[in-house]
């Protein structure tokens, strides 16, 4: 979707501005947002494309207003709604009002570690043949789906060079909406800066995005 987190070539918002040294959490409270996050997401009633669509679909005003945790606190608040898990009264209140959903599992402190160390890998066995192959010029897709993508705005019908063949992997944008994993290849696609930006970029400048295959056609 084109929402707010997709600010690839606006302008208004600023310079980026690194920290150096930058510190994993800026506040204690950021820890446990992130903690909570986690938690939340192993009782398995959605997946993480799910939760980075409910962070996409905050209302501008709220995404811009945020900082990074603040935002991932309120797609939770979002979440726990959506899946019954509590109601707008109870999150108003700050209460428990009554019974909610019961969680598929709980993850325990003492399997922290463990689960962590395992992560969520989202690569799957392909056994169609690859469409591209490296150095094919292709085209991306000039689509604005109202769900979930992860096609950037700013990529898309543009004509790039396909760099790598990364495989097969969990597609977001079938995930993201409960249609199931949908696995599809993944290419890393290069473009110039004058492709992407236009007569003003760098002449130097390339990115590189990956891609899955429904996101790209051949090139001209």
């Amino acid at each position: 979707m084109n929402g707010p987190q997709d600010l690839g070539g606006q302008m208004g918002f600023g310079p980026i501005a690194p920290e150096l040294d930058e510190p994993y959490f800026h506040a204690d409270w950021e820890k446990r947002a992130l903690g909570l996050t986690l938690a939340a997401g192993a009782m398995g009633h959605w997946t993480i494309d799910e939760s980075r669509h409910a962070r996409e679909s905050l209302h501008p005003a709220d995404y811009y207003s945020s900082s990074y945790y603040e935002i991932w606190t309120r797609a939770l608040e979002d979440l726990l709604a959506r899946h019954g898990f509590v109601t707008p009264e109870e999150l108003q209140q700050g209460r428990v009002l009554g019974a909610g959903s019961t969680p598929k599992r709980v993850l325990k402190a003492g399997d922290v570690a463990d689960a962590l160390s395992r992560g969520g890998p989202c690569d799957r066995p392909i056994e169609a043949p690859p469409r591209f192959k490296v150095g094919d010029r292709v085209r991306t897709r000039n689509f604005h789906p109202s769900g979930h993508t992860r096609l950037p705005r700013y990529a898309r019908g543009k004509i790039g060079t396909i760099e790598a063949d990364r495989g097969g992997f969990v597609f977001p944008d079938s995930n993201a909406h409960g249609s199931g994993e949908a696995p599809q290849r993944v290419y890393t696609v290069v473009f110039s800066g004058t492709e992407l930006w236009g007569e003003g970029s760098d002449p130097a400048l390339t990115v590189s995005i990956d891609a899955w295959e429904s996101h790209l056609e051949p090139g001209e």
